[in-house]
């Protein structure tokens, strides 16, 4: 194994690119063979990035929702058949965006369409309803409170029908806090993180001062500090099972070796079933759904429960194998999994505007190249 190509070009992003700081660590088989940090967490104050420093996951909160819904999932307390509107009532009578104007929703949204997408959910976080709840409770509103605000928006589409980027897994995190009896947060805890040894990984951090300082490239290329912070936090005590997750690299990574391992943790504790795993990185969309899903640098892949997953290597040039699955962040955060090859990477940055299309599928092929030389 040689990494220099993947240092120097995390050392590209940086000084090149003008990512302001960046964490790529890189496990084969449960061992770390390759970390390199470069750049700040905080550019002004010259804080370098660190072992400690704490990212927002943004959508990468999202694979970790998804998971322990399955958890659930495998207990047999719901089937992907079963209507959303059996644990939150709000979801019973939808409304949907026609051409004709807004009516009546004739499918209900089932649990599979949360994960895979599909449900017709926005991604609209400044809807009237939302605004509503926030003044009603002075922004205290819970993960309860919010996705009841959530389902009041019509749909974009019959559920179903298309694939849209929109808030079902903030929905997904709600019928996990219904189904477990537990808030999220408290959940992923106990059945995730604990297990995992995760211990800087929350909903709220209690180490602020560790968190790297958020920005954006704006589209004159300057980066600039981004003071609203995350805005996928709908309020002051929102869990958002969409992207509000805090953690390091050490940590995601402590839960991308679990997925390689097959569902274990490091002493052999079973967090999920290895068939289950491998129906998360099934593609699950039908043919309108995949055209649907067209982001420029996902071409051979398709979406899975809660992942983007390989499906053609010639499609996007990708030098990983069929079946290789993860997800990112908005701010750059990047999950990639390797099941066969018990290869997995975690890379860590902060910035939105992440020039995701570029910096992911280079690190991926980058890697495979590494791994050879």
């Amino acid at each position: 194994m040689n990494f220099t190509r993947l240092q120097e070009f995390l050392e590209e992003v940086v000084n090149v690119h003008h990512v302001p700081g960046v964490d790529c660590m890189v496990s084969l088989k449960g061992e770390t063979v390759f970390r390199h940090m470069t750049g700040y967490a905080d550019r002004e104050n010259k804080v370098p990035v660190s072992t400690d420093t704490q990212y927002y996951l943004f959508s990468s909160s999202k694979v970790i929702t998804c998971l322990a819904a399955l958890q659930l999932y495998e207990q047999g307390k719901f089937l992907m058949t079963d209507w959303v509107s059996d644990y939150l009532p709000e979801f019973m009578d939808m409304q949907v965006q026609k051409l004709q104007g807004i009516q009546s929703a004739q499918n209900h949204i089932t649990m599979k369409q949360l994960f895979t997408m599909t449900a017709g959910l926005t991604y609209n976080l400044d809807t009237p309803f939302i605004r509503e709840i926030n003044a009603k409770t002075g922004r205290k509103a819970t993960t309860r409170d919010m996705v009841r605000a959530i389902a009041k928006e019509p749909l974009l589409f019959e559920p179903g029908t298309h694939w849209s980027y929109g808030l079902e897994h903030d929905v997904l995190g709600a019928v996990i806090e219904v189904i477990s009896g537990q808030m999220l947060g408290e959940y992923m805890k106990e059945h995730i993180f604990d297990p995992l040894s995760m211990k800087n990984t929350s909903f709220h951090t209690a180490h602020p001062e560790r968190l790297a300082v958020l920005y954006k490239k704006e589209d004159n290329g300057e980066v600039n500090v981004f003071h609203p912070g995350n805005e996928y936090c709908l309020s002051d005590t929102y869990e958002s099972g969409g992207a509000g997750l805090i953690s390091t690299t050490e940590d995601y990574l402590k839960f991308c070796q679990m997925m390689t391992r097959g569902g274990t943790t490091e002493d052999g504790t079973r967090l999920i079933a290895r068939n289950t795993l491998d129906l998360m990185r099934t593609n699950h969309l039908n043919a309108q759904q995949q055209k649907d899903f067209n982001w420029e640098h996902f071409g051979g892949y398709g979406y899975g429960l809660g992942v983007r997953t390989l499906v053609d290597r010639a499609g996007v040039g990708a030098l990983s194998p069929v079946g290789e699955f993860g997800w990112q962040g908005a701010a750059g955060s990047y999950m990639f999994i390797d099941m066969e090859n018990e290869l997995t990477i975690f890379y860590a940055q902060h910035m939105l505007n992440s020039m995701e299309p570029f910096i992911h599928p280079r690190l991926r092929n980058i890697l495979y190249t590494a791994l050879e030389y």
